[in-house]
């Protein structure tokens, strides 16, 4: 019996994710014919069309289909049998995949890294910014081996690391009314315009939680898609907003027109915590970054 090998298995899923001959090539940095060729012999070992060649592209038939998510089963199995193996020698070294959502990467990574580096001179470390759920997807499909995120968040066949609370304060324009009172309660924004992120994102589902604002609110149309934006709106008057202190902290409001206020009782907006697969063979190394990212914290 003719087996396929990785790399025929390889080139399979390239055409899967490119719907091309030529782009998959590309991406496999081999050239279209001995691509074409590896196709075809998979094709003559299995007995069946895989592949519907077409003018402007190629299309899975429905046995190739079936061959493609196994395939990504068996190179990912692959994967975790090479990380195992490389944990048990030394861990974190070699490839990690980590991901981090877009208002927690570009705020605590840059202090991580650098600590990661000096622990783990021989981790080479690939980071993906993206919003939870596509983290957690890349999770579950085994495209990531890690993701900074915002808990509580529970999902299935993922588990997570507590790794420290982060706090929400009050930015309001230059001289607002808000800060220039004694003691600001969450109760204090129910009248006022709150400025969000736009949907997806994960820190404005937390702020409506902790202010006990309704996810719909009139004159609440107009979002920001990050926190640097959503602090030159503030800056702009158009509102007032929360930040968490982790983002305050890198410095993301400097030089806005606006000012700063905790609220009377510390409002914990979220923790932050790393999340892996469930029986992942690098478990172990998410939660060794884990400890490094807490240190940071």
């Amino acid at each position: 019996m003719h087996l396929p090998t990785l790399r025929q298995l390889e080139f399979l899923c390239a055409v899967a994710d490119h719907g091309s001959f030529s782009k998959a090539a590309e991406a496999c940095f081999v050239t279209q014919p001995t691509l074409s060729a590896a196709i075809k012999e998979i094709e003559g070992h299995l007995g069946v069309q895989l592949i519907e060649r077409e003018a402007r592209g190629a299309s899975l038939t429905q046995a190739g289909e079936a061959a493609v998510e196994r395939a990504r089963t068996i190179l990912s199995d692959t994967a975790d049998l090479v990380s195992a193996a490389r944990q048990a020698g030394a861990p974190l070294t070699g490839p990690f995949r980590l991901g981090a959502i877009p208002t927690i990467a570009p705020f605590l990574l840059p202090r991580t890294l650098k600590a990661l580096r000096k622990a783990h001179p021989n981790l080479k470390l690939y980071l993906r910014e993206d919003q939870t759920e596509r983290l957690l997807d890349g999770l579950k499909n085994r495209t990531l081996d890690a993701a900074l995120i915002a808990l509580p968040w529970e999902a299935n066949g993922i588990e997570t690391m507590d790794l420290g609370d982060d706090e929400f304060l009050l930015v309001a324009p230059t001289g607002h009314d808000l800060i220039s009172q004694h003691a600001i309660r969450s109760t204090d924004l129910v009248d006022e315009d709150v400025l969000l992120l736009e949907d997806g994102h994960c820190l404005r589902d937390h702020a409506l939680s902790v202010c006990r604002l309704p996810s719909k609110r009139g004159g609440a149309d107009v979002t920001a898609t990050s926190l640097p934006t959503l602090v030159h709106m503030v800056a702009g008057g158009l509102g007032v907003s929360l930040l968490p202190k982790l983002a305050i902290d890198a410095g993301v409001a400097s030089g806005a027109d606006v000012e700063l206020k905790p609220f009377e009782t510390p409002m914990i907006g979220r923790r932050i915590g790393i999340a892996w697969r469930t029986g992942s063979p690098r478990a172990s190394e998410a939660q060794m970054i884990g400890e490094i990212v807490r240190r940071a914290l």
